[in-house]
């Protein structure tokens, strides 16, 4: 290839990845309800705006004469933004929240976010802080969907050695019907895969029986949600369960199913940032994210189960009832996040993942 060429290749592959990489950044501002405006709140988060409007609604009730400044992030952008801002600006968000627990659980690592005391953490678990700079606020299944018409008349497989069995029948209607994330693509994928290759021997006949049925990857959780409940597709594993159960009310056919052998339960983290332009406006918005009343929001308004425990999941009553069979094992809020960011277990995870996909 001529050297021009080559570089004229190199210059588009870098803008194309620019802009994927800034598709989903958006700013979105929330002015203060008294029209006193004292202080404004900056929030790097990755949940989408829609979602978190009701908890920052409530939020300005109580704080009428503070001002919000959301920004709607990918994972990696934040990641990365944090850094950077720190490293040459020395002022970045004064709270970052984000899914991808392992890349906020190594900002802390690498000294990126802060020691903050917070009062409302003291009433959580264990396992889903660290060290008073890394703090779970949710509570978030991984289920497998269903298209409740295809499964109207068969049993549905409640646990990952039952689906396995199923999918090794092969019904002739089920090729090219299920569908999962792709862990190459997709950090949360990737994430909930590594957790299901320690906690389950059966993993990859597991994935077998995916590749022979002609499983369907994605990053979208929205995707595999409407292509179940249209019944595109009948299957979708390990999809992160809060935007399922927020597409319940509007998805007739969609159906959740919490796995009885285990459930995987992620938490949305957040950090205050070591370079944070303030920590106190940080802290305040994490006091509240913590406390009864902003946990008791999460879950009624933006469908996040909740991490404290004096707050009771909602949904309908089979939901709750399968919450309640099922054996939730939370990822614990921890240095073992690391090793999900190691590269070379990551590549050996993704070989082992591309060979269980061929059938080898």
């Amino acid at each position: 290839m001529p050297l021009l060429q080559a570089l004229y290749l190199v210059i588009i592959i870098a803008i194309t990845q620019s802009y994927v990489h800034s598709a989903k950044a958006k700013a979105f501002d929330f002015p203060a309800i008294s029209g006193k405006e004292n202080n404004v709140i900056t929030i790097y988060s990755v949940t989408d705006v829609d979602i978190f409007q009701g908890t920052i609604a409530d939020f300005q009730e109580l704080f009428p004469d503070i001002s919000i400044v959301y920004h709607d992030l990918q994972s990696l952008e934040l990641y990365e933004r944090i850094q950077d801002e720190t490293l040459n600006s020395d002022v970045t968000a004064d709270i970052a929240i984000s899914s991808a627990m392992d890349l906020q659980m190594k900002l802390a690592n690498d000294g990126f976010a802060q020691r903050v005391e917070i009062s409302t953490a003291q009433d959580m678990p264990s396992w889903s802080q660290w060290r008073n700079e890394v703090f779970g606020f949710t509570s978030e299944p991984a289920v497998t969907i269903y298209n409740k018409e295809y499964f109207k008349d068969q049993p549905l497989p409640k646990t990952r050695l039952e689906m396995q069995r199923f999918l090794a029948e092969r019904p002739s209607d089920l090729f090219g019907r299920i569908a999962t994330y792709d862990i190459e693509r997709s950090g949360v994928g990737f994430l909930f895969m590594g957790v299901d290759s320690e906690r389950y021997k059966g993993i990859w006949n597991l994935i077998k029986t995916f590749g022979a049925n002609g499983v369907k990857l994605s990053t979208s959780s929205t995707a595999i949600i409407n292509n179940v409940n249209s019944g595109k597709y009948v299957i979708g594993y390990n999809v992160l369960g809060s935007y399922a159960l927020a597409r319940l009310d509007s998805s007739p056919n969609l159906g959740i199913l919490y796995p009885e052998d285990y459930t995987t339960v992620l938490s949305r983290l957040a950090i205050i940032p070591k370079a944070a332009k303030s920590k106190e406006a940080g802290k305040l918005f994490l006091e509240y994210l913590l406390s009864e009343r902003g946990q008791q929001l999460l879950t009624t308004s933006a469908k996040l189960n909740a991490v404290h425990p004096g707050i009771k999941s909602s949904g309908p009553e089979e939901i709750l009832a399968a919450q309640a069979r099922s054996n939730l094992q939370p990822i614990k809020v921890g240095p073992g996040l690391l090793v999900y960011l190691d590269q070379v277990k990551r590549r050996k995870t993704i070989n082992q993942w591309n060979k269980s996909l061929r059938g080898e």
